[in-house]
């Protein structure tokens, strides 16, 4: 059953009131897909009318561009207790460069909804949302990015910091495009099963991801006269 608030009279109140939308949002990613989510069902079950869950976030986008956010941030945390013992520092550039990739890879994988976040976030999540709410996102994305492109370096000091920078960019780049395509739909997949030579068209996701960022990692390297 969805929760009923009065109405929230301080700013402990109003942050409350936040993470509640952000929680039901958060557990509705688990059933659906970014595009399915609808502000009608959000407001549904956190138990507040649709005009008051906008007295906190600007849109249905608002609120799926600052989960997005918390979801980055729990996605460093997870990765900078896994990185160093992923890549093993005494390993050659390819071989940590692939390392890094597949960690990379595998833990955006056990992610779906910050997949599905990423994919949504350039044509869809920014397209609806205030100049106050984009700066705040961009500018807690570049904070992301500094802590993301630090354990790149970590991994790979051979990198300089444009180099790392291109790397973060790739990830992104690569997830939004490959994450759904490695999610056809059904007629899709019935059509590879019954013809062979359509098997080029089927992505397996953290493969494909670690694959490219493992060429584009030594692409760099080789190309800084590593």
């Amino acid at each position: 059953m969805a929760a009923t608030f009065q109405r929230a009279r301080n700013d402990e109140q109003r942050a409350v009131r936040s993470q509640a939308i952000l929680a039901a949002a958060a557990a509705m990613l688990e059933e659906m897909p970014v595009a399915e989510l609808s502000l009608n069902e959000l407001s549904r079950r956190v138990g507040l009318a649709k005009s008051n869950v906008l007295r906190y976030f600007d849109s249905r986008e608002a609120v799926l561009l600052e989960l997005l956010q918390a979801s980055i941030r729990e996605w460093l945390a997870q990765l900078a207790t896994e990185l160093p013992s992923a890549v093993r520092p005494r390993a050659g550039f390819a071989r940590r460069a692939e390392q890094l990739a597949g960690a990379i890879a595998a833990s955006l994988a056990e992610r779906p909804a910050l997949c599905d976040l990423i994919s949504a976030q350039s044509t869809v999540l920014e397209r609806n949302v205030s100049v106050e709410a984009i700066t705040r996102h961009k500018l807690a994305g570049l904070a992301d990015g500094e802590a993301l492109t630090g354990l790149v370096r970590d991994a790979l000091p051979e990198l300089d910091e444009d180099g790392a920078w291109k790397y973060l960019v790739a990830i992104w780049v690569m997830t939004s495009s490959l994450w759904p395509h490695a999610r056809p739909p059904a007629a899709l997949l019935e059509a590879c099963a019954a013809d062979p030579r359509l098997a080029l068209h089927q992505i397996e996701f953290p493969a494909t991801l670690a694959d490219y960022l493992t060429t584009l990692a030594i692409g760099l390297h080789a190309r800084a006269g590593g």
